[in-house]
C-alpha cells in the first residue's frame, strides 16, 4: 500500500514538474498535443498538459550566421574559381520554419551555394573581382524571396573569398607584370618628354631675358647718348649766347663764328690724335691763319670773361 501511495506521490509530482515549461528569453518553443501543432511557448513561464503536449522543437530568434564552405564556379568566359560566403539570418516564423522544410540551415546552405553558381555564370572573370558589392545585394535579395516560406529573413550576404585557380592566378600575375612595365615605359617616356619640353622652354625664356636685356641696355645706351648731345648743344648754345653778348657788333658775330668753327676743329683734331693708328694731318695756310685767328679769339673771350 505504501509503495503504490509512493509511486502515485511520484507520478503526480513527475507530471507537475513535466507540466512547467520555462523559456529563455530570444528563445521559442513549439508543443504538439497528441502529435498535432499545438502552440507556441514565448520566453517565460509556460504550462502544458502532462503525457498529452510534447515540446518538439526549440530555437532562438536572435541573429544566426551561416558560413558556407568555398564552392567550385565556373564563370561566364569559362573560368573556374573558389567563392566563399558568409549569410547573416534569423527565423522570424518559427512554425513555418519547423514545419515547411526538414532541415532549414541545410537548405540555407544548398540555397546559397545554388545563387552563388547562378550570379558567378552571369560574369566573366574580371567583373567578379569589382562587382562583388553588386553580387551581394542581388544573392540578399534572391535569398531573401526564396526564404519567405521557410519563416527566414535574411539579412545579409558576403562573398568573403573569390580564389582562381593556380593556373589562372599565374597568368594573371604575369598579366599584371606586363601591365606595369607598360605603366612604367610610358611614365619614363612621358618625363622625358616634360623634361625635354622644360628644357627647351627654358632655352626659349633664357633667350628671350637676354634678348630683352640687350634692347633695354641699346635703349639705355641711346638715351645717353641723345641726353650727351642735348647737353652739349645746349653748352655750345649758351657760350654762344656768352659770345655775342660781349662781342654785339658785326665784327664780334664774325669772331663768334670764327671762335665756334676753330673750337669745332680743334675737337675733331684732338679725336683724330687720340686713335691708336699712325696718322697725319695737314692743314692749309689759310687754316692754319684762321686757327690762330680763332684761339686769339678764344683768348679775347676769356679775357673778357675774366
Amino acid at each position: 500500500m505504501e509503495s503504490f501511495l509512493f509511486l502515485i506521490i511520484a507520478l503526480g509530482g513527475s507530471a507537475l514538474f513535466g507540466s512547467v515549461k520555462i523559456v529563455n528569453e530570444k528563445n521559442e518553443f513549439l508543443v504538439e498535443r497528441l502529435g498535432s501543432y499545438n502552440k507556441k511557448l514565448e520566453p517565460g513561464l509556460n504550462f502544458v498538459v502532462p503525457f498529452l503536449d510534447k515540446v518538439v522543437y526549440k530555437d532562438t530568434i536572435r541573429d544566426k550566421i551561416l558560413d558556407v564552405t568555398p564552392q567550385s564556379c565556373i564563370t561566364k568566359d569559362n573560368v573556374s574559381i573558389t567563392v566563399d560566403a558568409v549569410v547573416y539570418w534569423r527565423i522570424v516564423d518559427m512554425e513555418k520554419a519547423y514545419y515547411k522544410i526538414e532541415n532549414l540551415e541545410l537548405g540555407m546552405e544548398k540555397l546559397v551555394l545554388t545563387q552563388i553558381r547562378s550570379e558567378i555564370g552571369k560574369l566573366e572573370l574580371d567583373e567578379t573581382f569589382v562587382a562583388r558589392t553588386e553580387i551581394n545585394n542581388i544573392l540578399l535579395r534572391e535569398l531573401d524571396i526564396a526564404t519567405d516560406p521557410w519563416g527566414v529573413k535574411v539579412l545579409r550576404v558576403e562573398l568573403k573569398d573569390i580564389t582562381p585557380s593556380t593556373a589562372v592566378q599565374q597568368a594573371m600575375e604575369q598579366q599584371m607584370t606586363a601591365e606595369r612595365k607598360k605603366r612604367a615605359v610610358i611614365l619614363n617616356s612621358e618625363g622625358d618628354r616634360d623634361s625635354a619640353i622644360n628644357s627647351a622652354q627654358g632655352r626659349a625664356e633664357a633667350k628671350l631675358l637676354e634678348a630683352e636685356s640687350l634692347k633695354k641696355a641699346a635703349i639705355l645706351e641711346a638715351e645717353a647718348k641723345k641726353q650727351q648731345q642735348l647737353l652739349q648743344a645746349q653748352a655750345t648754345a649758351e657760350s654762344l649766347a656768352i659770345i655775342m653778348n660781349q662781342l654785339n657788333s658785326d665784327k664780334g658775330s664774325e669772331k663768334a663764328l670764327q671762335f665756334l668753327l676753330t673750337q669745332q676743329y680743334l675737337d675733331t683734331s684732338k679725336t683724330i690724335g687720340s686713335s691708336e693708328s699712325s696718322k697725319v694731318l695737314f692743314m692749309s695756310p689759310n687754316a692754319i691763319v684762321s686757327t690762330l685767328q680763332g684761339i686769339g679769339s678764344i683768348i679775347d673771350t676769356e679775357n673778357l670773361n675774366q
